[in-house]
């Protein structure tokens, strides 16, 4: 809010009377928005972090139930967090008191007692807080028409976060669920960060959707982190830093710390603390956490009773806590979208500039986050690439539909078409759906386990057996995350408190006595009891790291080309501190700049000394390594994918490779024979096909089937009884994908697998991409040894071995030699 004159005659007296008692003024977009309101239909407000976008959202609901407000439900928000709905609530609480209006308002979630959630669907609040999987939940429902009768207004917040997934999929079946019940509904979507707003808005309502965008308020300051040590070659932590970070803890009321990934967070919050000589209240906040210990660092943080947090992207959205004054971004952003709404946590104000410092974890980093500065000041957004349709989504709907009674399939083909990502849904793909939801498709078809509907009379579809419905609503829900096991400190009566979550495959790694790190602490294994891990405290103990899930993000198209542009303008290097200029001038010395328009291909041979490379000893094989570079900056999953189909060509030609490792920006592969002309290797024809092969029986695509398998339906995470533990998933979702591919490989969730796998895991669509970018134009430089560029890759964690011909003959070389040794040569 500003403080100024008297708000405009759009408000009623009551909420003209709230602004100007506390010295407000609407902002023009949230009078616009309620102006809008009235005309009906969709509105997408696009507004800066701070600049009121809920309050907006929320206006035209509270000037509604103004009077003497009717029973029912009227105003329906969903938020990608549970933890924003909650505090949402707190929010609006606060003029609906002030103004004394007469509005009950209530969230619904997970966390939701369940004779809250009975009582809310016998006597809806005039205002529900919720989530997407909530939301389908309650359709899901006999009694929903009831429930939703008299909806008026749906407020989607975080718009832009949802469309980029298969929640958003699933919501916006919902939505068009929500239009058939309440055919004069209007919606508005919310969002802070959007690089192609009359896209978004479609998404929110194909049929038309108006966008109003807000000023966006003044320029965020922005700057790269300068540390005493310059940045290490390699590595993903950010530790090196953390000295400095904590000097910025002392000269700040509150600080966000934002990692990419879980383990970092960690990581870093353990360095943090060893620098922490004042022992000032600093916390740790991620996904693996207990939920109750994350309630309690977000409480201590509404009291203002934390120095920093030290996060994840649990935190990335909307939570409202003014007082954060700095937001550092430890490692490389990887997006300029999420880097730009972590931005907006500080100084969660309109008229306030937001303060933010990037620290790059290693020498390339450095070069992503120059470029991530430049493209906040240019108000460059990277644009996500058009994502068809989740079939998978669709298929749980059609069963969620069925559970709220008999359907006739024109009717709901035609409501499908209502949501904006299935707006262009072939028919043909709609009832692939709905025979693999009635049948299960040919393979299964014999299985009554899979035929979940009946048809009668024809065109008219509802469930085969009506106790089906508990097991699909258990089960609805687009979030598979990698299974996990609770971890509970040991306590002197029973189970102690909750600490978190490990994944089940690490857990499963673990002996009495080892320790690891959660939640900040060094704890030590000591038993496993009902799936969980019970702990005791290990201080002063070195711990090994827990795998924590979360997603690991790629480095975004838009970043990578504008590193390479980095690239490609010397005299910009000046900005950029002297160790990393003095770097790249050395590159350009010894080899070359890796071009914009074509493709850098390094090769040079190494001596080693002792164990060689993927760890094959170096004795009998020759004491040199062959190293090919390919400098591609299209993302790690693609640099992956590229590495497994080059040394299966190089295996094919007899060059023997032994092993690569891949970044965001580079690839490196070492092998027995040096590769004379590399050209060969990057021919596209065939490298789909030799893509398909490496997938057929490959994890990746079986942890891909799986995900989808559990979506539609296929497969039941959760049973009425118990939960069925990951590997019992696994284990199932294993035979399936096997069955299927042999039998029936064209079933629709083969198709689904292997779209995705392509488009996600696998990054195929950009190493094509990067494939014609080098059409004709490889770089190809022989270097006399290690280039500057290659030199951090050598030292990069995760490397992968190729166990082929090139093993052998290391294996075979090295018994020759022990032979000789014992001198039993020719016995």
């Amino acid at each position: 809010m500003d403080a100024a004159a008297a708000p405009s005659d759009l408000l009623p007296p009551r909420f003209a009377d709230w602004f100007a008692r506390r010295g407000w003024q609407a902002h023009p977009h949230q009078l616009a928005l309620l102006e809008r309101a009235r005309l009906g239909g969709a509105d997408l407000l696009v507004a800066p972090t701070g600049g009121g976008k809920t309050l907006a959202g929320f206006l035209p609901s509270l000037v509604a139930l103004e009077g003497a407000p009717r029973p029912g439900l009227h105003t329906l928000y969903v938020s990608p967090l549970k933890a924003l709905a909650a505090d949402i609530r707190r929010n609006l609480q606060r003029p609906i008191e002030e103004m004394g209006l007469s509005i009950r308002v209530e969230d619904r979630t997970g966390d939701t007692r369940a004779s809250a959630r009975r009582r809310q669907r016998a006597d809806p609040p005039q205002i529900l807080l919720t989530t997407p999987e909530s939301l389908a939940l309650l359709l899901s429902y006999e009694d929903a028409p009831r429930i939703f009768a008299g909806l008026a207004r749906v407020i989607v917040d975080e718009a832009h976060a949802l469309a980029e997934s298969k929640r958003g999929d699933q919501l916006m079946l919902g939505l068009a669920r929500l239009r058939r019940l309440s055919p004069d509904l209007t919606v508005a979507g919310l969002s802070a960060t959007v690089e192609d707003p009359a896209k978004l808005g479609r998404w929110l309502s194909p049929s038309g959707c108006r966008v109003l965008t807000a000023d966006p308020g003044p320029e965020p300051d922005i700057a790269m982190l300068e540390a005493a040590a310059p940045p290490p070659w390699t590595g993903q932590g950010g530790r090196y830093a953390a000295p400095e970070v904590m000097e910025l803890i002392r000269r700040h009321r509150t600080t966000l710390i934002f990692h990419n990934t879980r383990a970092q967070a960690e990581l870093f919050f353990q360095a943090l603390w060893a620098a922490n000589d004042e022992t000032l209240p600093i916390a740790i906040h991620h996904g693996s956490l207990d939920r109750e210990a994350r309630t309690r660092v977000e409480a201590a943080m509404v009291a203002g009773a934390l120095r920093a947090v030290v996060c994840t992207g649990t935190l990335d959205l909307g939570i409202d806590w003014g007082d954060v004054d700095l937001v550092v971004q430890v490692g490389a952003p990887k997006n300029v979208k999420r880097l730009v709404q972590r931005i907006g946590r500080a100084n969660h104000r309109y008229n306030a500039p937001s303060r933010a410092l990037i620290v790059p974890a290693n020498r390339f980093e450095v070069l992503e986050c120059q470029a991530a500065l430049e493209a906040v000041r240019d108000h460059d957004l990277d644009g996500e690439a058009e994502r068809p349709p989740s079939l998978d989504v669709l298929c749980q709907h059609i069963l969620a539909t069925a559970c709220a009674g008999p359907f006739q399939a024109d009717a709901l083909y035609d409501e499908v078409r209502l949501a904006g990502p299935y707006a262009d849904l072939p028919r043909a793909d709609f009832d692939a759906c709905l025979a693999f939801c009635a049948t299960g498709g040919y393979a299964l078809a014999a299985y009554d386990r899979w035929k979940r509907l009946v048809e009668a009379p024809p065109g008219t579809f509802r469930l085969r057996d009506p106790r089906l419905t508990r097991a699909i609503r258990m089960n609805l829900g687009t979030i598979v995350g990698t299974e996990t096991l609770g971890v509970r400190l040991k306590g002197k009566r029973g189970g102690g408190p909750k600490l978190g979550e490990v994944e089940e495959d690490f857990a499963a790694t673990l002996s009495p006595g080892d320790t690891f790190l959660i939640g900040g602490e060094v704890v030590r294994f000591d038993a496993l009891r009902e799936l969980t891990l019970e702990v005791s405290r290990a201080p002063g103990r070195k711990p090994r790291i827990a795998v924590f899930g979360g997603t690991k993000f790629s480095t975004s198209t838009l970043l990578s080309n504008r590193v390479m542009d980095l690239l490609q303008a010397p005299e910009r290097w000046a900005t950029l501190p002297p160790a990393v200029e003095s770097w790249l001038r050395l590159q350009a010395e010894r080899s070359e700049i890796p071009p914009r328009d074509g493709l850098l291909v390094e090769t040079f041979a190494r001596g080693l000394a002792g164990v060689g490379h993927a760890g094959f000893p170096g004795a009998g094989g020759g004491d040199l390594r062959h190293h090919l570079g390919v400098y591609g900056f299209a993302g790690r999953n693609a640099h992956q994918t590229l590495g497994l189909l080059l040394t299966r060509r190089m295996e094919t030609a007899g060059l023997a490779p032994l092993g690569f490792v891949a970044s965001d920006y580079a690839l490196l592969i070492w092998g027995l024979e040096e590769v004379v002309d590399p050209a060969p290797l990057f021919e596209p024809e065939g490298l789909r096909e030799g893509l398909d092969l490496w997938l057929g029986d490959n994890a990746v695509m079986k942890r891909t089937f799986r995900s989808a398998a559990i979506i539609a339906g296929l497969i039941e995470r959760n049973q009425p009884g118990g939960r069925k533990s990951g590997r019992q998933a696994t284990f199932s979702s294993d035979i399936l994908y096997d069955t299927l591919r042999r039998y029936d490989p064209d079933h629709l969730m083969m198709r689904i697998t292997r779209d995705e796998a392509m488009r996600g895991l696998v990054d195929f669509d950009r190493i094509e991409a990067m494939l014609t970018r080098a059409a004709g134009r490889i770089r190809h430089v022989r270097a006399e040894g290690v280039t500057p560029l290659a030199a951090p890759l050598l030292l990069e964690v995760g490397k992968v071995p190729i166990k082929g011909e090139g093993a052998e003959r290391l294996v075979e070389g090295e018994a020759a030699a022990l032979m000789a040794e014992a001198g039993l040569t020719g016995v």
